[in-house]
């Protein structure tokens, strides 16, 4: 079974204060991937969750001074189009074991477990930022699961900027892990 893992697609970073034209563009790409959706394949959402309404006076909020996906808020929730298109996919069970939401608090998910990866062959993984959370999440998957094929898809995958997308496309690859659709 293969697995889709989007990550972060959140109103912050499409269209919030931290959304790039970039972000904007691959929703569309994400979209259609959902619709595409094969029977069995689950999908999986994470989204960035920070708790502390005092977001700037964390660590985090020190280097980045920009309030976003704070629990609950309009901003920490996935973007209206892809979740309308889970709801709106008749192939995708409405089952928790097909469709998850993971909250997690940094930049990477470190909870990913045999019970989300159960009888996994593949996962592929979009979202943003490539150079923060998808490549985060990426290199976490490998070193947990290192005979998983893991994909990234980079013309469904927004950087912080152009330049760190492609930077971390290409660590990406230097560590066993497929870039597909890069030049789309």
């Amino acid at each position: 079974m293969k697995n889709l893992i989007i990550i972060d697609m959140q109103n912050d970073f499409v269209t919030g204060p931290l959304g790039t034209p970039e972000a904007v563009a691959i929703v569309n790409r994400i979209k259609k991937k959902i619709e595409a959706h094969p029977q069995g394949k689950k999908i999986i959402f994470t989204r960035d969750t920070h708790f502390n309404r005092n977001y700037l006076k964390t660590l985090e909020g020190k280097k980045l001074p920009i309030k976003h996906c704070i629990y609950e808020t309009p901003g920490w929730c996935i973007i209206d189009v892809l979740r309308e298109a889970v709801d709106n996919n008749n192939d995708i069970p409405v089952d928790y074991n097909f469709v998850r939401y993971i909250n997690k608090h940094t930049f990477g998910n470190v909870d990913w477990n045999e019970k989300q990866m159960t009888d996994v062959t593949e996962i592929e993984i979009v979202g943003v930022c490539t150079d923060i959370c998808v490549i985060s999440n990426a290199l976490i998957l490998k070193a947990i699961f290192p005979n998983i094929p893991i994909i990234v898809d980079a013309s469904c995958c927004a950087g912080s900027t152009p330049e760190m997308h492609n930077k971390a496309l290409d660590v990406m690859k230097s560590c066993q892990i497929e870039v597909i659709n890069e030049n789309i």
